[in-house]
């Protein structure tokens, strides 16, 4: 990679030029305790369960790790942090961060109505250029889980594996489904109205198949022109780098745009821990190198077909972001390519938000809200993600270090 592109991820000036000497020894505090594995293991544990016993913990969340992570509790809220960012030329991917909660056709309606309440939102605001969804939000899990398992049992393609899946549901089941698909398409439609790209999380690979067909079918209805809906494809997944040219054959054949949102994933323990238990081959790739390499492999297959894919990368690795940066260089494209765009969360990587925007590049923070009983899994895994000083957190130190040090002289 050429070392001449113009960004440095070590400019601390520029990563942290948005926050006060007070917010930065804020960060130092935080980051410096989830250093400690053995207190993150210990915190994990019990603040889910002293929210659930109404314990006046509260306060302490929301001055600590709610704060650093969290764009607020309502979507108003998150209107500061997003004119802060846009001082910056950062822009905000907005995530109603509720998890599990209450199930029923009921609950799944108004799971919908509050992602078009984003969707209405954003479209108000300068600088929100997409939201982002789960299915799992206006989808039964089991639902999901009998309609990957008959995909699974089936030959040919994955639509026409979809196809005979279907197949295989009751009446009833078929109606539910008919319903999520009327969800999906409402949620997609309001955001193609109103100029919100929609970007479709990832979830366990044993519901993933669904989740991709009817994302691909909204990709087709509402993709012509340019992007709105977009897959996220774990590159911890030893498949999906395959699944990532297919997914552009399947957009050529169907002329439509592929929105392709490129992680490496989220469910890796979670994954092996299911193989191993019910016997089956794990899906996850058999080391990081192996995950960073399909990562950059799919990065770079996206630059290479940008009159075909819109790509975001969504990444806190700094070798990925500058190999994008490179690419673009290379091939004489603009920095700001309407195809291209970058995104870490936050609370996060700043150093790499920051200085991407710095350089003209298109790049967002992606920010839950919701109230703070309900994003306490979001955080809990910001927090133990976080918990290794040789890793996340021994990054985000240094940084904020070296940027004390520099104001101090």
């Amino acid at each position: 990679m050429d070392r001449s592109v113009p960004v440095s991820f070590d400019n601390t000036e520029n990563a942290f030029e948005y926050k006060s000497n007070a917010a930065l020894k804020k960060a130092r505090f935080l980051f410096s305790s989830m250093g400690y594995a053995s207190l993150v293991k210990l915190g994990t544990a019990i603040t889910p369960w002293a929210i659930k016993a109404g314990l006046p913990v509260k306060g302490i969340i929301r001055n600590t790790i709610f704060d650093q992570f969290v764009g607020g509790e309502t979507l108003e809220e998150t209107a500061n942090v997003a004119k802060k960012l846009s001082e910056y030329h950062v822009g905000v991917i907005l995530d109603y961060g509720v998890e599990g909660g209450d199930y029923g056709e009921e609950a799944f309606d108004h799971s919908m109505d509050e992602f078009i309440r984003v969707i209405d939102y954003a479209a108000t605001q300068p600088n929100i250029p997409f939201m982002s969804i789960k299915v799992t939000g206006f989808a039964r899990f089991g639902l999901l889980e009998k309609l990957d398992s008959s995909v699974s049992d089936h030959q040919g393609s994955l639509m026409k594996r979809y196809n005979q899946a279907v197949n295989t549901l009751t009446d009833e089941e078929k109606k539910e489904w008919e319903r999520v698909q009327y969800r999906m398409e409402k949620i997609c439609k309001i955001a193609a109205e109103k100029n919100i790209g929609v970007l479709v999380d990832a979830e366990e690979t044993w519901i993933q198949d669904p989740v991709d067909v009817i994302t691909i079918l909204m990709m087709e209805k509402f993709n012509k022109t340019h992007p709105v809906v977009y897959n996220t494809i774990q590159l911890y997944r030893h498949d999906r780098l395959k699944f990532l040219k297919d997914s552009l054959e399947a957009a050529e054949l169907k002329q439509f745009i592929l929105g392709a949102k490129l992680v490496r994933g989220a469910y890796m323990e979670k994954e092996r821990k299911r193989a191993e238990e019910m016997g089956y081959a794990s899906p996850i790739q058999p080391n990081k190198q192996a995950t960073d390499d399909d990562y950059n492999a799919g990065v770079t297959f996206c630059i290479e077909h940008l009159d075909k894919i819109a790509l975001i990368v969504a990444s806190h690795n700094e070798y990925s972001n500058l190999l994008a940066v490179d690419l673009l260089l290379k091939k004489e494209l603009p920095l700001n390519h309407p195809h291209v765009h970058f995104s870490q969360l936050y609370g996060m990587s700043d150093n790499i938000t920051f200085n991407l925007a710095k350089a003209g590049c298109s790049v967002s923070k992606y920010l839950p809200f919701g109230p703070i009983k309900d994003v306490i899994p979001y955080l809990m895994r910001r927090a133990q993600e976080n918990s290794s000083v040789a890793g996340q957190t021994g990054r985000e130190l240094g940084l904020i270090r070296k940027e004390m040090q520099r104001r101090k002289l």
